[in-house]
């Protein structure tokens, strides 16, 4: 129901091709000289929402560091690419451009299979730490932290993000300090880029004429750029920054409509910034076409409240990871026969199969370790397509935000409807995060990771806050791309500097033309720039480590074009 979605023929669930053995020469470039101690083989590559597809790729599944270093060189050496792959749990072309090519041949490097070791530092008296190798899924990542009494304060919904993935976009949860809360050691309100203490990268290294693996610490000034690199880079491990593992209470509301939890400031009621200020943990979905949000309030809770059950893992809402029947149905409907007419109908049987599955799986109060409540999307989620901004502000100003954004949004989607279009079929989701204030990773010196959309805006100290704003629907919708671009351009509109600045979310959908997102290159080439400072410098970094581009593709050229296109 959230989180994901569909190719354009079908609602699309979890799976794909396997993998089949490599034989040099049956299709595209020989790779002939590949390291003998690494395994080759074909594999396809699908994104998230089936969007970005290709077949009989070369890929590989380096051992160790040492591995992936002679694979690079080989690739430098032959005039290939390297694309790390994880779970693919994304949507924007990072990883590979759909139906672009720049005549160089593509090797996907699978992280998931071998670079996944765990190691947690947990000595008396000092701050804790995690090394962790690049290829590591999220929920092993929390696990493993959970059997030492250690946790994250957010962390993105999905499990199976890889370690690796979440840092090259600067992944994100939901939480900022509740009235009263005072950061705990190894805690930290903004992405989980922010928590890296020294990331190991594979560089180029002038004097040795070839690529090495490099660890760079916090303070290093080319750490910055790697922090959130885009897939301009290829990390293999990650030192994070932990902290003690704290109990959430997580309590599931959809009794408020949404003209009071998005209201404009100053009337009161159960907005959302009143559960900001109240927890500093919430996240709201808004389908398409209903009045009530289903709304999700954490809170830290030590002991287990009265009215909460208690949970012992993750993916606690099951009618959200296996849709039911009827709305796979609708949602069958709507894509096979072109019946987008029915978005309406769907709207409302998503909001009232979440607000009835909350009371039937007795999931609407829960307790447990921080991993229990935090993850809850899984593989098996209907998969949508998304857009995704962040908008930077002062914490006062969040319900303006929301309220704003909702208001404009709610305008559009009445304006299309009443025209027979129904551009959204999912979900509006809303987060609020703090922002990567360098000091949270309590080392001296530390890097502000430099094309992180939760960045700190240069003389504006007083914005310590991002509210993430995600309209989802299914691949394929017509009139959703022309939709997304009146919404991108009302963001950047709406919050151009004056007292709130857009940041496009590297990992959604963005750059909206009327055809399609990554398309419109005024956002490319000129508002992504301007709502970054140091663009220029970040660039010529990633440039330097890799000035042989084993690591781009061609978006990322697009993309990463000094001073725009």
């Amino acid at each position: 129901m959230t989180g994901a979605t569909a190719p354009a023929a079908a609602p699309a669930f979890a799976g794909g091709a396997a993998d089949v053995p490599g034989v040099p020469g049956v299709s595209g470039t020989d790779p002939s000289g590949f390291p003998e101690q690494v395994r080759l083989y074909r594999s396809p590559y699908r994104n998230w929402s089936g969007e970005t597809v290709s077949d009989g790729l070369w890929a590989c599944a380096p051992r160790d560091t040492g591995q992936v270093v002679a694979v690079v060189n080989w690739a430098h050496r032959n005039g290939w690419t390297v694309r790390p792959r994880g779970h693919s749990h994304g949507w924007s072309p990072l990883t590979l451009a759909d139906g672009a090519r720049d005549g160089r041949p593509v090797l996907l490097m699978d992280t998931t299979r071998h670079l996944t070791d765990v190691r947690v530092s947990a000595p008396a008296g000092s701050p804790a730490s995690v090394r962790a190798g690049a290829g590591v899924s999220m929920e092993e990542l929390l696990t493993r932290l959970e059997e030492h009494g250690l946790g994250l304060t957010a962390a993105p919904a999905p499990g199976d993000l890889t370690l690796g993935g979440v840092l090259a976009v600067d992944a994100h949860g939901t939480a900022v300090p509740a009235r009263g809360e005072v950061r705990a050691p190894g805690g930290t309100y903004g992405s989980l880029s922010n928590r890296v203490l020294s990331l190991t990268a594979v560089v180029w290294d002038a004097d040795g004429g070839e690529y090495t693996a490099r660890t760079f610490d916090r303070d290093h000034p080319d750490c910055a750029v790697l922090l959130a690199h885009l897939g301009r880079a290829l990390a293999t491990e990650a030192v994070l920054r932990v902290g003690g593992n704290d109990n959430l209470r997580c309590v599931s509301r959809t009794d408020i409509p949404a003209t009071e939890l998005f209201a404009p400031p100053g009337r009161g009621g159960r907005t959302l910034a009143s559960f900001v200020e109240e927890t500093g943990r919430v996240e709201a979905i808004w389908f398409a076409f209903s009045e009530h949000p289903w709304l999700k309030v954490w809170s830290v809770s030590p002991g287990r409240p009265l009215t909460s059950r208690p949970v012992d893992r993750p993916y606690n809402y099951p009618f959200s990871d296996n849709v039911p029947r009827p709305l796979a149905d609708l949602a069958g409907t709507m894509v096979t026969e072109a019946a987008w007419y029915l978005a309406p109908a769907l709207g409302e049987a998503q909001s009232t199969a979440a607000a009835a599955g909350l009371v039937a799986t007795a999931s609407a109060d829960l307790w447990g370790p921080s991993k229990n409540t935090l993850l809850y999307i899984k593989p098996t989620t209907l998969r949508i397509t998304a857009n995704g901004y962040a908008v930077v502000t002062a914490r006062s100003r969040v319900q303006r935000v929301v309220a704003e954004f909702t208001a404009f949004y709610r305008e559009r989607l009445a304006a299309y409807a009443a025209e027979g279009r129904f551009p959204v079929n999912g979900s509006v989701e809303i987060r609020v995060t703090g922002l990567d204030r360098p000091e949270e990773a309590d080392v001296p010196g530390a890097q502000v990771p430099a094309l992180s959309a939760l960045r700190p805006v240069p003389d504006r100290p007083e914005w310590d806050t991002a509210v993430w704003l995600d309209v989802l629907t299914l691949p394929g919708t017509p009139d959703a791309p022309s939709f997304y671009r009146e919404l991108e351009r009302f963001l950047l509109r709406a919050f151009d500097g004056t007292y709130a600045l857009a940041r496009v979310e590297w990992s959604k959908g963005w750059a909206y033309t009327d055809r399609a997102a990554w398309d419109d290159q005024e956002v490319i080439g000129t508002a992504v720039p301007a709502s970054l400072p140091g663009w220029d410098g970040a660039v010529a970094a990633l440039d330097r480590l890799d000035p042989h581009r084993v690591f781009t593709n061609p978006f990322l050229d697009r993309l990463l074009d000094r001073g725009g296109a």
